[in-house]
């Protein structure tokens, strides 16, 4: 196969257009074009008059050596790599005497389990909350009655906290094994639309994440892997620098020398517990700050011009970033198209919101995190100052919301004004709990207000009215990425001081989104593998 890429259509093509301009682009007859399928298909809108569509194609010609020859010095036509998976071990017929055992079913602990279990090494997979349709029963509960559960919510259960999103499956990780593309394929065969495999910004949403998760789950049990919901793991066991096993809220122990921890970056408590027990970490920086919402509507003209409507582009979304005079960078994140704003805590007396989208990205409202960018610099005390610090200013949007649950509001032009919100303007928020209007300015450290202030006029001479005074301010966006890093070797991918344990995904630090997460999900998934299949943690190597 050969790689064509850079090729650029305009909106309007029909699939023969596309076949024409692949003819036309090589010199090619139309018989000497054996096949081709779109490995990518990217959106070129910074001229919204002249939108125009990027092809990555995959080739198959009469005469490939030939076509390869004329065109050498040519950088948009090479040889197509191979994208497809290669398993790195494989457990033995008879089995292995030791079982690994994964902490979490998010993205990473979901493909660390799939990759396990493809490979024959039937993991235990331990998750804190319920299975993914009872967990979905209770974040709805929650949203609309109110009732919070704190091991069954936005951030705990089965499918992470990405579940409750927009379902992106776009970033920017280096990703040289193509791991990317086996997390697309698997999500394909669980029922995600194929296109995700050549769209330029992939996503999902959250109904069909729900089906899509359990058809995985379904496809480990059926490869001699065991999950336990309701599992909450309270202590590791650590002798000598190895791990020897886990201990459940139950008080049930569990022996295991290869420990992968995909825990998230809510579970605190579990934070807590490793620094008791010396496991090496350290604070990481991350960001804070509120959600923005304006009408879909309106961002879609800014962004799409004439092109306003067309199903081929749907909701238009947008990525900003300023960088302020108090030294502060303010940046857009997790932007939702056509989105809500939905409560997202995770513990009592808190709150704290985050982003989501269905796949159709159909509501009236767009939203996005408007962030700050921090540093341990700023929470100094060690690896949980930057955890304590999210409790202290999610306690504060709790306290400014009305102690209810609901979300402290602020209208754009009031925030702009320093004025406090006592009423909503023409934009309606979507926040699921409920809002209190109110005064933001204490919501966050004065320097990030600062920056936000700034910030907002800035990004409106890149999208018009994006400081529309009648968009809404919700606090606070808390959760971007985890305040700290479990550490780990570049290797082997164990804990800087603790043999067999495996820290990976968004919560140990090493991944930021669902793909990158699954991304390092199977790449500890691997280490897990060679490291069983040479008896590391035993002593005894395997014949």
């Amino acid at each position: 196969m050969l790689r064509l890429t850079e090729l650029r259509l305009p909106l309007d093509h029909a699939e023969a257009d596309l076949r024409a301009a692949i003819l036309k682009r090589l010199g090619l007859a139309a018989q000497e074009l054996v096949g081709y399928k779109i490995f990518r298909r990217g959106v070129d809108a910074r001229k919204p008059h002249a939108i125009v569509f990027i092809y990555t194609l995959d080739l198959e010609v009469a005469d490939q050596a030939a076509l390869l020859s004329r065109f050498a010095h040519d950088q948009h036509l090479k040889l197509a790599p191979d994208t497809s998976y290669h398993f790195v071990a494989r457990a033995p017929e008879d089995g292995l005497p030791e079982r690994p055992v994964i902490v979490g079913m998010g993205p990473a602990g979901l493909f660390a389990g799939l990759i396990l279990a493809q490979s024959g090494f039937r993991p235990l997979i331990l998750e804190r909350g319920k299975a993914v349709r009872e967990r979905t029963q209770d974040t709805f509960g929650f949203w609309r009655k109110g009732v919070f559960n704190p091991e069954s919510n936005v951030q705990f259960g089965e499918g992470g906290a990405g579940t409750f999103s927009d379902g992106k499956l776009h970033t920017q990780i280096k990703d040289p094994k193509h791991y990317g593309r086996k997390v697309l394929e698997e999500f394909v065969k669980a029922g995600a639309p194929p296109e995700i495999l050549y769209v330029s910004k992939p996503h999902i949403g959250t109904y069909r994440l729900v089906g899509m998760v359990e058809k995985m789950r379904a496809e480990i049990l059926a490869l001699g892997g065991e999950i336990r919901f309701q599992s909450r793991v309270d202590d590791i066991e650590i002798a000598d620098g190895q791990v020897k096993g886990v201990v459940l809220a139950s008080g049930e122990r569990i022996a295991t020398r290869h420990l992968v921890l995909a825990i998230g970056h809510s579970a605190r408590d579990t934070f807590a517990m490793l620094h008791h027990r010396g496991v090496s970490l350290e604070a990481k920086p991350f960001s804070i700050g509120f959600r923005i919402e304006h009408p879909q509507s309106l961002i879609d003209r800014t962004r799409h011009g004439k092109n306003v409507g067309n199903p081929q582009l749907g909701a238009a979304d947008y990525k900003l970033v300023h960088h302020a005079s108090n030294g502060r960078s303010v940046y857009t994140f997790c932007m939702c198209p056509g989105g809500t704003v939905v409560a997202a805590t995770s513990e009592a007396g808190r709150v704290v919101t985050n982003g989501m989208s269905q796949y159709s990205r159909q509501e009236r409202n767009a939203n996005s995190g408007i962030v700050v960018g921090i540093d341990p610099a700023d929470y100094p005390g060690g690896p949980l100052a930057g955890m304590e610090f999210q409790r202290f200013w999610e306690a504060r949007a709790f306290e400014l919301g009305g102690s209810t649950y609901q979300a402290p509001v602020q209208l754009v032009g009031d925030f702009l004004a320093g004025r406090p919100s006592t009423e909503l303007g023409k934009v309606k928020p979507s926040y699921t709990a409920g809002v209190h209007p109110t005064d933001l300015a204490t919501a966050l450290p004065d320097y990030a207000i600062a920056a936000i202030r700034e910030a907002l006029p800035a990004f409106a001479r890149q999208i018009k009215d994006f400081d529309l005074p009648d968009a809404v301010l919700t606090a606070i966006e808390s959760r971007t990425s985890s305040p700290l890093r479990i550490k780990r070797h570049d290797g082997d991918l164990q804990s800087l001081n603790t043999k067999g344990l495996y820290p990976t995904g968004e919560g140990a630090g090493y991944a930021g989104g669902i793909l990158s997460s699954a991304v390092d999900g199977i790449k500890v998934a691997e280490a897990v593998a060679l490291s069983l299949l040479a008896g590391g943690g035993t002593g005894q190597p395997r014949d």
